[in-house]
């Protein structure tokens, strides 16, 4: 029995209805990944909400499929598209089609590269790119030329919530906070408090304030692009007015962002530094809703011609935005056409779902044998002498991108308390950190970033020994793999330097079988420099990220602290510090 013809139209609708849900879905999936993890783009939350919004109302305005795709020539009586002979139609359109089918082949390394480096962000770009180009051809195909420009705009508009790659963005962040440091102190000044400003810090007679990407006007930056556009399509302003919307949203975000550190820094010098914390989210919110209001007013004053709007749209579409919204839309043409379109619409659906079962095919080939280790939590010494909370620093996050993070220090007995006279008699100090990252929203190598012999020549130690990897005993069935490294700080010899011991254990929630037997997955290389080839070998390898820890200690003191007495002290307080997970 064959199927009559409207109910062929409806399946092919939903059928690409489907597959342009698929298509972006996975993309906004990808990049949600960022929003979740980097404040600077949680806005990019809103972003498909407000794209969606943006589609529906361009629908309802839409000019006629039908009558673009049907009208004929008054001079050759020949049927045109847009105007133009079908003939050359014909060829660009073919050239369209293969640009889209390339568009949809690229989708596959893109996936396959994505799971393994789902922070790599010059793939998201390249994910969002195919993504955009694939539907406009096809809005290109359905309405000419009108629909690909009718639906440009909602269909860029996610563009606006792909993360900078990171050689446009580091020299604005860093330009930003230096220029918010400079502008903060000199109106501090003028209020009579001494401020020298040092890079993106401002040092006060207090201390140091820190103008870091929070505060340097990136966040409201980008957030204030996204609102200026979006008020821009709601009004359907013009070109040049949209551009001076955005421009406006920047200067609302600047100038906030400048008005911001400054009351940092003035609440830190008039209360403490401690202070500063208490205001800084709130400073924030409050630039976030200055742009948002700033830009909806400018962009009511910049609409208020809406005589001057109706006639641009009128000119482009003719008298289709006066008729009801029911005569609108899309009317394809004739049964060979709908047949074609529903074998195009079901085949790149099924590329898309196999691109999906193909990319995770290839990690799942080569984890067939992984072995689960065992989980264990930090067990923090609450009742320790000088016991307090470390704060990690927004900086640190956005790079190390954890899900679960803490830090804090507290004091032990000294090595030798019967010399009084003896560096080794005076405390120590511990420092510990824990990261964790669940499966699948970061690469495989970023634990590997936050390691001391990383961390702590950033900050000025000087590394003086690496004594190698050692397993520890935790319990009966438990021992935890621990690099040891030494640092020393500060000038003079080597009885009055500052000297610390750092242990260090990447652990791994699922292991080959080999290092299951070992126990030193990652622990005796280098660190992770985070390069290109680095990311394309855990590609090669199948290695994708299936659940890591970090633990790191550093006892720190002063003087030649041996090192096997500091490995022994280690040893005894280590097991004190674990706690086993039932399996």
């Amino acid at each position: 029995m064959s199927i009559p013809f409207a109910q062929r139209v409806s399946v092919r609708s939903a059928l690409v209805v489907i597959f342009f849900a698929t298509l972006w879905l996975e993309l906004w999936r990808q990049l949600s990944g960022e929003w979740s993890v980097n404040d600077q783009y949680s806005y990019g939350w809103f972003v498909p909400f407000f794209a969606v919004v943006l589609f529906w109302l361009r629908w309802e305005d839409a000019p006629k499929a039908r009558e673009i795709r049907g009208q004929k020539s008054e001079d050759t009586g020949q049927r045109t598209n847009n105007g133009e002979p079908i003939a050359n139609n014909s060829k660009a359109r073919a050239i369209a089609i293969g640009i889209a089918i390339v568009a949809l082949l690229v989708l596959f390394p893109v996936r396959l590269f994505e799971i393994g480096n789902p922070d790599w962000r010059p793939l998201s770009w390249l994910h969002a790119i195919c993504v955009v180009t694939i539907t406009l051809i096809f809005l290109w195909s359905v309405g000419g030329k009108p629909w690909l420009r009718h639906f440009a705009f909602p269909v860029l508009f996610t563009l606006v919530a792909v993360p900078w790659v990171s050689l446009v963005e580091e020299p604005i962040v860093q330009g930003l906070m230096r220029v918010a440091a400079a502008v903060a102190s000199e109106v501090v000044a003028l209020f009579g408090i001494p401020a020298q400003v040092e890079g993106n810090l401002i040092r006060i007679p207090g201390g140091l304030v820190g103008v870091n990407e929070a505060c340097s006007g990136v966040r409201s930056l980008q957030t204030s692009l996204m609102i200026g556009l979006l008020f821009g399509e709601l009004k359907r302003l013009s070109i040049f007015r949209r551009i001076v919307l955005v421009a406006v949203a920047g200067a609302i975000a600047f100038v906030g962002n400048c008005i911001r550190a400054f009351f940092l820094v003035w609440v830190a010098a008039s209360q403490n530094l401690a202070a500063v914390s208490r205001w800084h989210d709130l400073a924030g919110y409050g630039i976030v809703a200055a742009v948002f209001i700033g830009t909806l007013v400018a962009a009511a004053l910049l609409g208020r011609t809406k005589k001057e709007v109706s006639l641009r749209l009128g000119g482009a579409y003719g008298s289709e935005r006066e008729q009801p919204p029911a005569r609108r839309g899309l009317r394809p043409g004739g049964r060979s056409e709908i047949s074609g379109q529903f074998r195009i619409s079901a085949a790149a659906l099924v590329w898309l779902i196999a691109v999906e079962f193909a990319a995770a095919g290839w990690y799942r080939a080569h984890e067939h044998d992984l072995a689960r280790t065992a989980r264990w939590e930090i067990q923090w010494p609450q009742n320790a002498s000088n016991f307090h909370e470390i704060k990690i620093d927004d900086e640190k996050r956005r790079i190390l991108r954890f899900d679960r993070g803490r830090a804090a220090a507290w004091t032990l007995p000294a090595l030798n308390s019967t010399d009084a006279a003896s560096w080794a008699a005076r405390p120590l100090t511990c420092t510990l950190y824990f990261f964790r990252w669940n499966s699948g929203k970061n690469s495989a190598l970023l634990a590997s970033l936050h390691r001391p012999d990383v961390c702590l020549p950033a900050v000025g130690w000087n590394q003086t020994g690496d004594i190698g990897v050692k397993k520890y005993s935790v319990g009966p069935d438990l021992s935890l793999p621990f690099r040891h490294f030494e640092f020393r700080h500060g000038a003079g010899d080597e009885s009055t330097q500052q000297v610390a011991h750092a242990f260090y254990c990447l652990w791994e929630d699922v292991v080959s079988p080999a290092a299951a037997k070992s126990q030193l997955p990652d622990m005796t290389t280098s660190p992770s420099e985070w390069t290109r080839d680095e990311r394309i070998r855990a590609v090669l390898e199948g290695r994708r990220h299936l659940g890591q820890q970090v633990m790191e200690l550093v006892i720190q003191g002063r003087g030649a602290l041996d090192e096997k007495e500091m490995n022994a002290r280690f040893e005894t307080e280590l097991p004190s510090l674990i706690k086993v997970e039932a399996q």
